[in-house]
């Protein structure tokens, strides 16, 4: 049987003879890849590489190379794990153990409560198993006997899945001793492993569930080469010092207290420093773009999210109603609804079109426990929000509008790597056909005109209409949530919004939600990761700090702040009995963008010896010459290490 195998762009014809299998073409015909080549595809599906063709189909020969051979590599190493840790803790049960994007995991109800020093020791026990070079052994069985089998092993995990798979047969597979239930395939044998690291140990509720046990995950990953696995552990370590909740604390810029709850959050004055500067950027870039402010409630009647949509489609994600005056009361989760409200409080007219009307406004939002993250995933925040009512001869000028401040927004902010998305109508939704081609065709005919690369997101859109999602890439390449633009045709007609037209008659608006930064809080969290938390001059807490030598300076010291201060720099002295160099130090560690150190010779004339974040010692300057250099920074927003 002569069957052609396709290996990227280079192919080779076999002639298989009887029961051979797909692996032992691959090592007589690509002997140098073979290490590389971790399935096959025929026919559109994957295959194992065990697999003995059956026909004269084409074999596309798959390379970890690819992303999905890279899940295969990765989704082996998860049964790798469990084959160790079942060799380790006997009377472990297992649960689930996909491949993720950074690598994989496995769910596990065990006893022992494993510890960051287990991980070395369950991938000691991997690498004997991949020295061992264990074949992965595919059979496909009745799913009674796969039940049976899971039933005397005590896995009780495995049983629940089974129970619930409209099959009649299942797919096992075995390296070694080991078996566990998977659709595969799987690298040939378990010595195809060789560059792999346990990550981390964590929490996970049995199906996500809050209501089942509480299982330990451990996450791992897996890839080709050894300076591929480096790379991502030095990336990964990169990011841990980047980490905004450690940062956070070191540098006393916000907190989340217990005692209060979780996914609320605490702004202390430094960080509500760095926030005031935020916010009064974003309101004066507003007033340049013709944008009007409103302030709305943080409550509302249930009749209300019943109108709009919310109660329907968002009620998971809301907080239970209260009761007020024998009335139902809800936390806003949005702010739109409100927005509608002040529109419908007057006749409009199609001159009074387009309106910007801008909130920061404070919304609640009910997120499990076990999805929140600091900053970045909260219960209450308060979100950079706006809605334009336009006529539909304006959508397209609106919507370049709304991406043109987008973009001047983030990359004021650092961020000049960003992916666009455009986000299609979901599977539950409101609304016509008609209205949702002609948003999706709104947007999409917008990023065409701005010439800005993006990408469909199936399926992403909000219930009310389709949306463009900016996802800005920070300093060491990760993507962070961020800008978004909505069209919605919908709740003008959920809420019967009009405007009088030049023809005297009543028209529907256009509504475009819109965030150009997204939440304070998570926009704050993204900022400390993106500036491993060295904020820029014109939002560090403290521009300068002043440092006098000896106690004898510091009233010069005291001076010099008072003189950056009346110019709206933000100086403080450092005053405590300590030695210079812990002053500088300490200053070094808060990420204070400029230290001026003060001597007696500096105090003679009228100077400061100066000393810039990262870059050290810049010499003595004039008071007034650093002044003006500092007060260059802010305006120009300079970003700098």
């Amino acid at each position: 049987m002569d069957i052609k195998l396709v290996l990227d762009d280079h192919s080779s014809v076999y002639s298989f003879a009887q029961g051979e299998t797909i692996l032992s073409a691959v090592e007589k015909s690509f002997p140098e890849q073979k290490r590389s080549i971790v399935a096959g595809r025929v026919g559109g599906s994957l295959v194992d590489l065990a697999t003995v063709p059956t026909s004269d189909e084409t074999i596309e020969l798959v390379t970890t190379a690819s992303s999905e051979g890279l899940e295969i590599l990765r989704h082996s190493a998860s049964h790798i794990m469990a084959e160790a840790i079942k060799e380790l803790y006997p009377d472990a049960k297992l649960a689930i153990g996909p491949a993720i994007d950074s690598g994989f995991y496995y769910d596990i109800d065990m006893a022992k409560t494993l510890t960051p020093e287990d991980l070395g020791t369950i991938e000691e026990k991997m690498h004997e198993i991949t020295q061992r070079s264990e074949h992965f052994m595919r059979r496909d069985v009745p799913i009674a006997e796969a039940i049976q089998l899971f039933k005397e092993q005590g896995d009780q995990y495995k049983v629940e899945i089974l129970s619930e798979i409209p099959a009649t047969t299942v797919s096992l597979y075995t390296q070694g001793a080991f078996t566990d239930l998977c659709r595969g395939p799987h690298i040939p044998s378990t010595g195809y492993l060789k560059h792999f690291r346990l990550l981390s140990i964590a929490g996970a509720y049995w199906r996500g569930d809050e209501k089942n046990k509480m299982l330990q995950r451990i996450y791992g990953t897996a890839f080709p080469s050894k300076e591929e696995l480096t790379g991502f552990i030095t990336a990964r370590e990169e990011a841990a010092k980047r980490d905004h909740r450690k940062l956070g604390q070191q540098l006393d810029l916000f907190s989340i207290q217990e005692q209060a709850g979780p996914g609320l959050v605490f702004w202390h004055p430094k960080g509500a420093i760095v926030r005031k500067e935020i916010e009064d950027f974003w309101r004066a870039e507003h007033i340049k773009r013709g944008y009007e402010f409103v302030y709305t409630p943080h409550i509302a009647n249930l009749e209300l999210w019943k109108t709009s949509g919310h109660w329907g489609f968002y009620q998971q994600n809301m907080y239970s109603p209260l009761q007020v005056d024998e009335e139902q009361y809800m936390l806003k989760p949005m702010n739109c609804p409100f927005h509608i409200l002040i529109y419908k409080s007057q006749v409009r007219s199609y001159r009074d079109l387009p309106l910007r009307w801008a909130e920061l406004g404070t919304v609640y939002r009910y997120e499990k426990s076990g999805v929140l993250h600091g900053l970045l995933r909260v219960r209450g925040f308060t979100q950079d929000d706006a809605h334009l009512f336009v006529r539909p001869d304006q959508l397209n000028a609106e919507v370049k509008g709304v991406l043109d401040f987008t973009r001047y927004m983030i990359e004021t902010f650092g961020f000049t790597k960003y992916n666009v998305y455009l986000s299609t109508r979901p599977e539950h939704s409101v609304g016509s056909d008609e209205n949702w081609k002609m948003a999706t065709e709104a947007l999409r005919v917008a990023l065409t005109e701005m010439e800005l690369p993006y990408k469909i997101d199936p399926g992403e859109g909000v219930f009310y209409g389709p949306k463009i999602d900016v996802k800005l890439v920070d300093a060491i390449g990760r993507e962070w949530q961020g800008p978004t633009v909505q069209v919605d045709f919908n709740l003008p007609e959920r809420f019967d919004v009009t405007y009088v037209g030049e023809d005297g008659k009543e028209h529907r608006p256009v509504m475009l939600h819109r965030v150009v930064l997204g939440s304070m809080e998570r926009f704050f969290g993204t900022l400390i990761e993106q500036y491993a938390g060295a904020f820029p001059v014109w939002l560090a807490p403290v521009q300068v700090e002043v440092v006098p030598i000896t106690d004898v300076q510091e009233e010069y010291a005291a001076q010099v702040a008072d003189r950056l201060s009346a110019r709206g720099i933000r100086a403080k002295v450092d005053t405590r009995r300590e030695k210079m160099q812990a002053k500088i130090r300490d200053a070094e560690l808060q990420k204070v963008p400029y230290i001026a150190v003060v001597g007696a010779r500096e105090a003679s004339a009228d100077a400061v010896a100066v000393r810039k974040r990262h870059e050290g010692d810049q010499g003595v300057m004039q008071v007034g010459d650093f002044l003006e250099k500092v007060l260059e920074d802010i305006r120009t927003k300079v970003i700098f290490p």
